[in-house]
């Protein structure tokens, strides 16, 4: 693998006037600084809707686009919103998502662009074009006409022509917006990782169109649900209540799904994290009315088959496999036969002894390092909850001289440019060297996450010849 770096940041996290981030101007600014700061990949998280936890990793749909990344600016620009429409949707906190506003307004705004519309052909066209985005759309007109009901508990199959409109002129605009972005991402040496979760929602278009592919009883509830036994983020494992694929249906026409879905998002992305790698070689099942994840039991899953499968969709797009949590032998003889570079995380270094794979003096060339994830506190906030001997080695370990130990995530940093893995990505918080508030999940908490946003101004702080210099130094330009 050659020597690159990039940063983590999910789109929501943009700077911006609306909310949220977006699709707007933001990102070409963000792309910029990347650039400047000689990085070469910009990662992101699921493109998708979220749920009512504001999570990406348990949408409505693995096709579609997440509505609220539309960039509104654009749509008045082009006439199909007016001022007085567009001065509504203003934030009043800039330095978090304003998930519960966008819920409340954000639809009735872009339902009043998609009647302004006069493309509409072309928007049919599109979507019409696309089953999955098809199926999506109406599987959202008929949420809205069902109260947002569960689909297994819908009463009405009447939808509006206005509302199903609406979501395919929403979904035309969110990949006609992003591809501008992604081109311009490209044109200036940035290539962009996605990332597919593994599973997908219970009350989500993929189960309700195609229910054959998930293990569900017979009045369609699922008999089995995901989650992991407990681990290091929660001593009681974790109930992510997801429904359990159908491995023997899937692999009767050769996974055409997971193909399609790998498809997809090689289109949107350069290169994809698979999420949750290990459950490809063998998964946690949970009983679908279990009270706790601890109730579960580990089952065989596809393995090399759906590996293979997803090789094949993929074509030249670079794939990361997500090797973290219980590791056994077969889930690394897998990986191994894949090809795909696994992860390392930097604040999983010192949990055990000298050997661990975490260890920057043990990563390998087919590797992507992280100082944290998503799913990590911030490199600060680590270093602050450690115990005074444990951040004392390793703060040795990274060559820190002693003094202030804040100063020590720049030493982190630097052991990470320096170290053998082919990709570093460091999360945007651990390039300004912010603390635990500004943390962007935490799992197993339902209230409170996916909420970070960073500001034009404190992205401007950052010192962009320091990460060229480190860049340049270690030879990942």
């Amino acid at each position: 693998m050659t020597r690159k770096s990039g940063v983590l940041m999910h789109i929501s996290s943009l700077f911006g006037e609306y909310g949220i981030g977006s699709f707007g101007d933001e990102a070409k600014q963000f792309i910029d600084f990347l650039k400047a700061c000689g990085f070469s990949y910009w990662q992101v998280l699921p493109f998708c809707p979220v749920d009512e936890c504001n999570s990406p990793y348990k949408s409505p749909s693995t096709f579609g686009g997440n509505p609220y990344f539309i960039n509104l600016f654009k749509l008045y620009e082009k006439g199909l919103l007016t001022k007085e429409e567009l001065d509504s949707q203003r934030q009043q906190n800039p330095y978090s998502c304003e998930y519960v506003r966008l819920f409340h307004t954000r639809n009735s705004v872009l339902l009043n662009a998609s009647k302004r519309a006069e493309n509409r052909d072309e928007i049919e066209a599109f979507i019409s074009s696309d089953k999955y985005l098809d199926n999506f759309c109406r599987f959202m007109a008929l949420k809205e006409a069902n109260a947002y009901a569960p689909w297994n508990e819908w009463k009405t199959n009447k939808i509006s022509d206005d509302i199903l409109f609406m979501w395919k002129f929403i979904q035309f605009e969110f990949f006609s917006q992003w591809s501008e972005i992604k081109k311009y991402a490209n044109d200036n040496g940035i290539k962009i990782i996605g990332d597919v979760p593994i599973y997908v929602d219970y009350d989500s278009c993929d189960v309700w169109s195609d229910k054959k592919l998930f293990l569900l009883d017979e009045n369609d509830r699922p008999t089995g649900v995901a989650g992991v036994p407990p681990d290091y983020f929660s001593s009681e494992g974790q109930l992510w209540g997801n429904p359990i694929y159908n491995w023997d249906e899937m692999e009767k026409d050769g996974y055409n799904w997971w193909r399609d879905r790998i498809s997809h998002m090689t289109k949107l992305f350069d290169g994809i994290r698979i999420d949750h790698f290990r459950g490809i070689e063998a998964y946690w099942e949970i009983p679908g009315n279990a009270k706790s994840a601890k109730e579960g039991s580990w089952k065989k899953g596809p393995g090399i088959n759906l590996v293979n499968a997803i090789k094949e969709a993929a074509g030249d797009a670079f794939i990361i496999a997500e090797d973290l949590g219980d590791i056994t032998k077969e889930v690394l003889e897998l990986l191994e036969e894949s090809g795909f570079p696994g992860m390392r995380v930097f604040q999983f270094a010192f949990m055990g002894d000298s050997s661990t794979p975490h260890r920057p003096h043990n990563y390998i060339n087919n590797c992507v390092a992280y100082t944290g994830t998503h799913d990590n506190n911030t490199l600060l906030g680590y270093l602050w909850e450690l115990s005074d001997n444990d951040r004392r080695e390793m703060l040795e370990y990274c060559g820190h001289k002693g003094g202030d130990w804040t100063d020590g995530c720049a030493d982190i940093i630097r052991t990470m440019f320096a170290s053998h893995a082919g990709l570093v990505i460091m999360p945007v918080q651990d390039l300004l060297g912010y603390g635990s508030d500004t943390r962007l999940n935490i799992p197993g908490k339902a209230e409170g996450n996916w909420q970070y946003r960073i500001t034009k101004e404190q992205l401007d702080g950052i010192d962009k010849n320091r990460f060229k210099k480190l860049n340049e130094l270690y030879s990942r330009i």
